[in-house]
């Protein structure tokens, strides 16, 4: 769906939108099923923190990324959010590395890298293309950053859809900030490729779609929430099975048994309890 958002409409000025559409869903979601909505000011840098870096950081990078490198190497750079993740729970909250997330992390990563491989050996690591791995990984950081952010926010139990909402908007107003330094125009592609990209993105991608992981998070951490990065390439190649006619080869299969072997690793062991720093 990102690719058909490339083109006409700079990449920040369609991110803009994105989140914008999203937070004006989720406050009307909110208030017609009468949710809390408001943050109070003690909550506000935390909240701000994950939407500049879930909902507009991360993006920009990954979506300049996305135009010069394939979709393939794209899901096996961003899996490492689930090993950047560890890291960063460890500096910032003084989680354990444990030795059975590591192996998880890295078996899973592995696994991508074989489901993609026909993509990955044919790069070239010359031109743009270490450029769009640089600006990639670089996006799966700052996604870490925003998760951080929402450990923090599920700690103190702030609403998920209130979180989202005020995070969206924030994301939105600072993708457009940036847009409006870089002179970037608000034009629209009025095609529909464009504006049906954009309103799956906004909708299921971000508005339906963060809510559940906010959740996911909450309930089992971080850690093994972040084990959605590494489902994201096994779905898409699934629908790719289904629409494109994708055909699946021994390696591929391969590939796909080992990344659930890593899942299965990471979801069956149980972490300690943390200790975290105070708010």
């Amino acid at each position: 769906m990102i690719k058909f958002q490339l083109g006409v409409v700079p990449p920040q000025v369609s991110l803009t939108y994105r989140f914008a559409i999203a937070a004006v869903v989720l406050v009307g979601f909110g208030l017609a099923l009468g949710r809390r909505l408001r943050i109070s000011l003690r909550d506000v840098p935390a909240v701000a923190v994950q939407g500049i870096f879930m909902f507009s950081a991360n993006y920009y990078f990954v979506y300049n990324g996305t135009q010069f490198v394939t979709s393939g190497l794209i899901a096996v750079l961003f899996t490492s959010l689930v090993l950047i993740n560890l890291i960063n729970e460890r500096i910032f909250f003084g989680a354990p590395i444990r030795l059975p997330a590591i192996v998880a992390g890295c078996t899973s990563l592995f696994g991508i890298g074989l489901m993609f491989w026909p993509e990955i050996r044919t790069l070239s690591l010359q031109d743009d293309t270490v450029k769009g791995i640089a600006l990639v990984l670089t996006g799966a950081y700052m996604a870490s950053l925003g998760n951080m952010a929402a450990i923090v926010n599920t700690r103190r139990r702030l609403p998920v859809v209130a979180v989202n909402a005020h995070g969206m908007a924030l994301g939105a107003l600072c993708s457009a900030l940036f847009a409006l330094y870089a002179g970037q125009p608000f034009i629209v592609d009025w095609r529909l490729p464009y504006l049906g990209s954009l309103l799956f993105l906004a909708i299921p991608g971000t508005a339906i779609a963060f809510g559940f992981y906010l959740m996911l998070i909450e309930r089992i951490g971080v850690a093994k929430a972040t084990y959605t990065s590494v489902m994201l390439p096994v779905v898409a190649l699934l629908i790719s099975t289904i629409f494109e006619g994708y055909r699946w080869t021994g390696m591929a299969i391969a590939g796909l048994i080992i990344a659930l072997i890593g899942n299965a690793i990471a979801l069956s062991t149980k972490a300690p309890a943390a200790p975290s720093k105070p708010d």
